[in-house]
């Protein structure tokens, strides 16, 4: 029997792709938290930068949370041949007893 057949070009796990959303969302939603800290405790200008960034920030974390563009497999796939199986047609002919 031929070997069995290597399959190198999958994607990655559902559970890894959410996983590393929930990551990036976690990190977005962090930065905000920051930002809301330092708008009540500084002044100026610097003030509503922060509540600025707090309140774009849950709409980029979001859409940076929700892309699926940048995980890529990190093997190449190899290029696989299939067995060729040749079957005569001796095997079905009628045998004639004359």
């Amino acid at each position: 029997m031929a070997e069995p057949q290597s399959v190198t070009n999958l994607g990655v796990s559902p559970e890894v792709e959410r996983r590393s959303r929930m990551i990036r969302y976690s990190i977005a939603m962090t930065v905000r938290m920051v930002c809301i800290v330092l708008a009540i405790l500084v002044q100026g200008w610097l003030m509503w930068v922060c509540f600025a960034l707090a309140i774009v920030l849950p709409y980029w974390a979001v859409v940076i949370a929700n892309s699926r563009g940048d995980v890529k497999p990190n093997a190449k796939a190899t290029a696989v041949t299939a067995p060729r199986i040749a079957i005569s047609a001796d095997q079905f002919r009628e045998k004639n007893d004359s």
